[in-house]
């Protein structure tokens, strides 16, 4: 007996959709059969990846999405449910980071990092869970599904990247607390702790001396690809994975296994 993943019919908001693992995410879920709603400041940049994924026959919808303001976050989500319809499935991905001893953090430096991956990934869910659950409270059978995007950096402690490190270890318990407390209203709340993964922001650091002694570090010496986490979203954003809630995934090809 086999299990046939269909995303047709549902709405998908990917935040920090601009580059990166955002853009991935985007174009699998569009491709897998859902309308997708591309979120990030750089709307030029969303405006490029829409026409990309409607090229491929996708649908996708572009809105501006700031989520150190949580005016910003109101108004995107509520532009997104007019533009497309009810949210069924928000991938919360917006993330940032700065290479520095903890010494050397600023309060600013702080801020930078704290109020982007955590606060904003915070507030990001909690405006999208409110009107999950006010639609689940109208139809108890009503499914839902919250993939946070963490790191293995928030279940070690990785070099130069502290702060950052702690910013995912709080999404990571706030994963946990979002899916026991809005389990019952048909909401799971996943998150996935990638490893090393070879994008635009990083590939020319894999090819510094420094990126490639980190390499050579790595179980199998190699980053990941942005598609390698396909499968995994796309199993935590489906309805067939009822069962599946607070779970915390690593995708890191053996990283943390060592």
């Amino acid at each position: 007996m086999g299990i046939e993943v269909n995303y047709e019919g549902k709405i998908a908001m990917v935040t920090g959709a601009s580059s990166g693992l955002g853009a991935r995410f985007a174009k699998a879920l569009a491709g897998a059969g859902a309308q997708v709603v591309l979120a990030s400041r750089r709307v030029e940049r969303l405006k490029e990846l829409r026409a990309e994924i409607e090229a491929d026959g996708g649908a996708a919808h572009v809105v501006r999405l700031d989520v150190t303001d949580l005016g910003s976050i109101k108004a995107a989500i509520a532009h997104a449910e007019t533009e497309a319809g009810p949210i069924d499935i928000l991938v919360n991905n917006s993330g940032v980071s700065s290479t520095q001893r903890l010494l050397d953090v600023t309060e600013d430096d702080y801020n930078y990092i704290m109020d982007t991956n955590l606060r904003g990934a915070f507030f990001v869910a909690q405006q999208t869970a409110k009107r999950m659950i006010q639609r689940a409270k109208g139809d108890p059978r009503k499914q839902h599904r919250i993939v946070n995007i963490a790191s293995v950096a928030g279940l070690r402690v990785l070099p130069q990247i502290g702060v950052y490190c702690m910013s995912k270890a709080g999404v990571v318990q706030m994963t946990k607390a979002m899916a026991v407390e809005w389990g019952k209203y048909g909401i799971n709340v996943n998150a996935i702790c990638p490893g090393y993964i070879a994008t635009e922001m990083n590939e020319d650091y894999f090819d510094t001396e420094q990126g490639r002694k980190l390499i050579d570090m790595l179980p199998r010496k190699r980053p990941g690809k942005p598609e390698d986490l396909d499968g995994l979203l796309l199993l935590l954003a489906a309805e067939e994975a009822h069962f599946i809630n607070g779970a915390i995934i690593t995708a890191d090809d053996g990283m943390t296994a060592q």
